[in-house]
């Protein structure tokens, strides 16, 4: 990390062979040789005090239940630990890959590992140990296919059965893509999502959950649109606020002229009925950063990592997105595309594709309010 501008997101350096043998290298080993003997230690310590708590309630005294519970659990995830950072510093494999995160605000260090396939994982402790398995969820196809899935998961020989929705898309849900906003890595593509933001929110009196990929977006859209919207007697929630996911959801629910600003996890979970929720905006096709060493590590095993591995990720967690809007019969509203992409480029049409029918429009960002009221009927 030496030598680059600090940075107020987290910083990730993935542990490829080539890192075990730069300088320096040995100075990590060191210092776990001297860490991991007295982790050792405090694991042994932790064994022999949970063996002796173990004891005394065999004994009959039942008021040891929770910290024999709550020692065991120590002892399991220190020694899990051991384990791992041993294997990540001495005996590495191929089936997992290891980074560094540091976050620079506290400066804290974490060490992570991840499976590069989960295929192997859940054929071995789900498909040979089952006799039979039901994977039911509205977002298993790509496009309408189940391949992609299949091959991740390991499950060629299964039998497959698509249904269609309960929900009639068509009159329910108008899908807008704004068809004059620059592309998101051309000049002026924030500047005309934030002020096409602005307008759509003050013609809908807020009700809008606004999708980002990028919190460091989503805190410079946040800045934007919050002082103009105020001005409107409309609220913004914003992730990482310091409140949680639920909490925010609940103050969302209870102020109708409020809109929410969420990433990762409110791409998917989020179930908000009724006039509360009438607009879903996605701001960018929700495509993996490249550069995070899980997905760099895994496009290395495709021959076409954008077209095998990026394009179904991405829409799979695009209809999550989308499928925010329409949680039952009664509900109607805007699923907003900020991105077109989806009308541009050749795996644009996939995406369009994997969603239900829908009344599908073109227009301007400045078309897009007067849409939106007119199908909410505003």
């Amino acid at each position: 990390r030496e030598g680059k501008p600090q940075s107020l997101y987290a910083y990730q350096e993935r542990i490829l062979p080539h890192t075990r043998t730069a300088p320096g290298w040995d100075q990590v080993e060191i210092g776990w040789g001297s860490a991991g003997e007295t982790m050792r230690l405090l694991i042994n310590v932790v064994g022999d005090t949970y063996k002796a708590v173990s004891g005394l309630y065999a004994d009959g005294h039942e008021e040891l239940e929770d910290p024999m519970g709550s020692l065991s659990n120590v002892y399991r995830r220190l020694s899990e630990s051991e384990i791992s950072i041993s294997s990540m510093i001495h005996e590495p494999s191929n089936e997992l890959v290891y980074w560094i995160e540091v976050q620079p605000q506290n400066g804290r260090l974490t060490l992570n590992h991840a499976p590069l396939r989960v295929g192997p994982l859940i054929q071995k402790y789900l498909w040979h140990e089952k006799e039979c398995v039901i994977l039911t969820s509205a977002t298993l196809t790509a496009a309408g296919d189940f391949t992609y899935l299949k091959n991740v998961l390991m499950a060629e020989e299964t039998n497959e059965l698509t249904l269609g929705s309960p929900f009639d898309y068509e009159s329910s849900t108008l899908l807008f893509v704004a068809n004059d906003i620059p592309e998101p890595n051309q000049q002026g593509y924030e500047n005309a999502l934030n002020r096409g933001l602005i307008q759509l929110c003050k013609a809908t009196g807020g009700r809008a959950l606004v999708l980002f990929t990028s919190y460091a977006q989503l805190k410079r859209t946040s800045q934007a649109i919050s002082r103009a919207l105020a001005a409107e007697d409309i609220q913004v929630f914003e992730q990482g606020e310091g409140a949680s996911p639920q909490a925010l959801l609940e103050a969302f629910k209870s102020n109708e002229r409020s809109v929410l600003l969420g990433t990762r996890s409110f791409w998917e979970g989020v179930d908000v009925q009724g006039e509360a929720l009438s607009v879903v905006v996605i701001t960018k096709l929700p495509f993996e950063v490249p550069s995070d060493p899980l997905v760099a590590a895994r496009s290395e095993t495709f021959e076409d990592p954008f077209g095998e591995y990026q394009v179904p990720e991405a829409i799979l967690k695009f209809r999550q997105g989308f499928g925010r809007l329409i949680r039952s019969a009664s509900d109607r509203g805007v699923v907003a595309i900020f991105d077109r992409r989806v009308m541009t480029k050749m795996y644009g049409k996939l995406f369009i594709q994997s969603l239900p029918q829908c009344t599908l429009r073109q227009g301007t960002i400045n078309d897009l309010p007067r849409q939106a009221q007119k199908w909410l009927n505003l």
